[in-house]
């Protein structure tokens, strides 16, 4: 009976975390359909971030929005376009000092797809090579902690709110003293859904047999869809901590909804704006991903995704009315879309 739900279509079946994007959010469509009846858009979305693209939605480029942030905040970065020479980055790489680990991420995201940690030379020159779209390399934060803070604030209000917080555990496995890395990963759901990837990545890397106890960190991305575990960290969420966060966001022009994914040192730290950097900051577009927690069921997933509707929503309007920022027209938005589907395809290939 384990080995039946181990199978990775019964893990799914019976994980609703992992159920598909369309499937999670079919029933979200109705209420969408409600708030183009209020906005009279159905993109009213463009105008919560004025200064980011689609206002987050889709298609923003990541280093378009570090731009806006204050460079003391995030990662040193390195745009780059598909295509470009191995020593043209190799002589941007060493004029800004960067070293080793690296991370490489495509320019616009999409679900942690296609990110890699770059520890060498070789690797920088693999993934520019496979690369079909522009790409960032960027400093690796060596904090161990990473959480994605939701805020937003709204236009016409002096300080913003956090409305969630999610922890991250990344893919770790531990061992017994016996068991070969291949055989650890087959005995955990979030393992078995990233073995194909992890036996491509480590291949005979995966027949050593880690020493009782010792732990190893396999995948160090904080990505659910790397295998990462979210927890639901809201009931953290304090006057300081808001205070801090608020603070910096409003130092980012034109920012007022979306997560900020944060790497940080210790969690006093972070409370007091010290020793913490914020690897990704999202729009529009943004989940609030303490929904992914297991603890929740699918129906708290759906009221909390309800609930960040009705605030983007009145984000949106205040802005077009206030800051008279039109709506993305229809022809535009259909688009948009078309263009986000093309992408998608094309970053799948990396």
């Amino acid at each position: 009976m384990k080995k039946i739900l181990l199978h990775p279509f019964f893990i799914k079946l019976f994980h609703w975390e992992y159920w598909s994007f369309n499937v999670v959010y079919a029933p979200i469509y109705l209420y969408w359909f409600i708030l183009f009846l209020r906005t009279k858009s159905f993109f009213f979305f463009n105008t919560a971030n004025p200064t980011i693209t689609n206002g987050g939605f889709l298609l923003e480029s990541k280093k378009a929005i570090y731009d806006l942030i204050p460079s003391a905040y995030y990662p040193a970065t390195l745009f780059f376009t598909s295509g470009i020479s191995i020593s043209y980055i190799q002589q941007k790489i060493e004029e800004s000092n960067l070293q080793f680990p690296l991370l490489g991420k495509p320019d616009i995201g999409m679900r942690g797809l296609a990110v890699k940690k770059l520890e060498t030379w070789a690797d920088i020159l693999n993934y520019a090579k496979e690369s079909q779209v522009n790409f960032l390399i960027q400093e690796f934060i060596p904090y161990e902690n990473e959480i994605g803070i939701f805020y937003y604030r709204y236009p016409n209000k002096m300080n913003g709110e956090i409305t969630g917080i999610v922890g991250k555990e990344f893919l770790t496995l531990k061992g017994d003293g016996t068991s070969t890395m291949d055989a650890l990963l087959q005995l955990d759901r979030r393992c078995i859904l990233q073995l194909h990837t992890l036996r491509a990545t480590f291949g005979s890397g995966l027949q050593k047999v880690l020493p009782k106890d010792e732990s190893f960190l396999i995948v160090p991305y904080g990505n659910h869809s790397r295998g990462a575990k979210f927890l639901d960290l809201s009931n953290l969420i304090d006057a300081e901590l808001t205070n801090t966060i608020d603070k910096v966001c409003k130092q980012i022009p034109g920012f007022y909804f979306g997560r900020m994914d944060i790497r940080y040192q210790s969690w006093e730290e972070l409370k007091k704006g010290k020793n913490f950097s914020i690897i990704e900051l999202n729009g529009a577009g943004s989940e609030p991903t303490h929904i992914y927690d297991p603890k929740h069921s699918i129906f708290y997933a759906w009221k909390e995704i309800i609930r960040h509707l009705h605030i983007l929503v009145k984000v949106s309007n205040l802005n077009h009315h206030l800051k008279q920022i039109p709506f993305m027209g229809f022809q535009e938005g259909l688009k948009m879309l078309k263009e986000n589907a093309q992408y998608v395809k094309k970053i799948q290939k990396n």
